[in-house]
């Protein structure tokens, strides 16, 4: 397994990324080890860019009746929010682990940052994600298929926050398999579908992605922004 690290200036953010695929208690250990490094000071903060290999996860308002095909796949349970999410090949994912007591202690408005970050991330390949009320994630319309309101999730976020670290994060759809989404309610949404930015007909890398949400990291988290480094005391 290669891992890649690099500090970000001036935030002092370090960015991992590991090219083989992590298995979730592994991914999940790892953090809770760097969140608990970050409280004590001992670890800068940190953005790892990952794959897993399929599974799905159950957050903390998982329904049972949401998991349709209960044998296909490893099914984690976890301690971020949500409901049911599907990881794999081909998706990228963003575990987070930011010290909101440097930053601003509030839940909102890092998920906030988050929907952002992924928005402004799309922007870079010209596709508009946009937010919907009452649903978490990001959307994108699908006018191709000649319906208006026809519409699909490209970016899943679920968070955890412990002692005012955060665990977890996002997820990119860059060229999953889509019919792996079959076996759960994606997010306890049955009436929209899922997509990916390979299903929308462009052929992004996931090196293609992993810069382009480097390059829109520091507007949603770097200085002079609302989820910046407070200035020191």
């Amino acid at each position: 397994m290669s891992v890649q690290t690099s500090p970000t200036a001036p935030s002092s953010v370090e960015w991992r990324i590991t090219d083989q695929p992590v298995g979730y208690a592994e991914a999940v250990a790892e953090m809770e080890a760097r969140a608990a490094a970050i409280h004590l000071g001992e670890a800068p903060e940190l953005v790892w860019l990952l794959e897993h290999p399929p599974l799905y996860t159950a957050g903390t308002s998982a329904r049972d009746e949401d998991l349709l095909t209960p044998d296909r796949f490893p099914v984690h349970r976890t301690g971020r929010g949500g409901q049911f999410t599907y990881h794999g090949p081909g998706q990228r994912v963003a575990y987070v682990m930011l010290d909101l007591k440097r930053r601003r202690q509030d839940v909102r408005c890092y998920v906030h940052a988050l929907e952002e970050w992924v928005i402004a991330t799309l922007a870079q390949f010209n596709v508009s994600g946009e937010r919907r009320e009452g649903r978490v994630g990001i959307w994108v319309s699908r006018t191709d298929r000649g319906t208006p309101e026809a519409e699909d999730k490209v970016g899943a976020i679920g968070v955890r926050i412990k002692r005012w670290v955060t665990l977890h994060g996002i997820s990119l759809n860059v060229a999953p398999d889509l019919g792996h989404f079959d076996g759960i309610v994606p997010c306890g949404i049955a009436q929209h579908g899922v997509t990916s930015l390979e299903d929308l007909g462009l052929p992004v890398t996931m090196a293609d992605a992993d810069l382009a949400l480097k390059e829109t990291f520091e507007a949603s988290f770097g200085p002079g922004c609302v989820m910046g480094l407070a200035e020191p005391a």
